[in-house]
């Protein structure tokens, strides 16, 4: 395994690259696995509605059934476990149950719960900005997880690259979440190709363009 323990968060964000050869047959103890989830799912959200959720994919089968739904890309059934990281579309739900448990216990007056519910509610009640939302809110967890993943000592790579209808269909998702992206973890086989970065003077507006 790749010894990243003690890094740095720079250190750690220098490190992390889209591998996509890993080695087989290997497993990540449940424990470490948890422990990425957990820095994943502490990455901010929207009013924290906390909008993505985690759909862990480690058995053999499992991850064979979703090899053609990926185009038979190697690294979802070669990797030692698979997210996919759903964005829900229904998160004023969860934001109901948190705002009203947070008035409920003292955390927040109640009239500003209340008036947070309502603002949820309302921006919700249109379609498009519930996906925006869900896309958005997940690829901020999507990101935190490929960095906890290396901090730990283990790589990913981020993919789009796959048919969401098929993928629904087969692990039985429900209506309310959609599939934003999946991301191999696992032991690298080969480094990752070497990728260019654009300079700063093409990316930075400074002000205003």
């Amino acid at each position: 395994m790749d010894t990243t323990a003690n890094l740095t968060a720079e250190e750690v964000m220098r490190a992390r690259a889209s591998v996509r050869q890993y080695k087989r047959d290997v497993a990540i103890p449940q424990e470490t696995l948890n422990e990425i989830l957990e820095l994943a799912a502490a990455a901010p959200s929207s009013w924290n509605l906390q909008q993505w959720r985690f759909l862990v994919i480690q058995k053999q089968e499992q991850k064979d059934l979703i090899l053609p739904i990926a185009y038979g890309q190697k690294q979802v059934s070669d990797a030692s476990a698979v997210v996919v990281v759903l964005g829900d579309l229904q998160a004023h739900v969860t934001g109901r149950e948190i705002y009203e448990a947070a008035a409920r216990d003292g955390y927040v007056p109640k009239d500003v719960a209340d008036n947070l519910i309502k603002q949820i509610e309302g921006a919700y009640g249109i379609e498009q900005i519930a996906r925006d939302e869900a896309n958005k809110n997940a690829g901020l967890a999507a990101m935190q997880l490929m960095l906890a993943a290396k901090a730990k000592g283990y790589d990913t790579v981020p993919m789009g690259g796959f048919d969401k209808a098929k993928l629904v269909e087969a692990l039985n998702i429900p209506p309310r979440y959609i599939p934003v992206m999946m991301i191999p973890i696992g032991e690298a086989a080969t480094p990752a190709r070497p990728s260019g970065r654009l300079p700063l003077s093409q990316l930075v507006i400074n002000e205003s363009f």
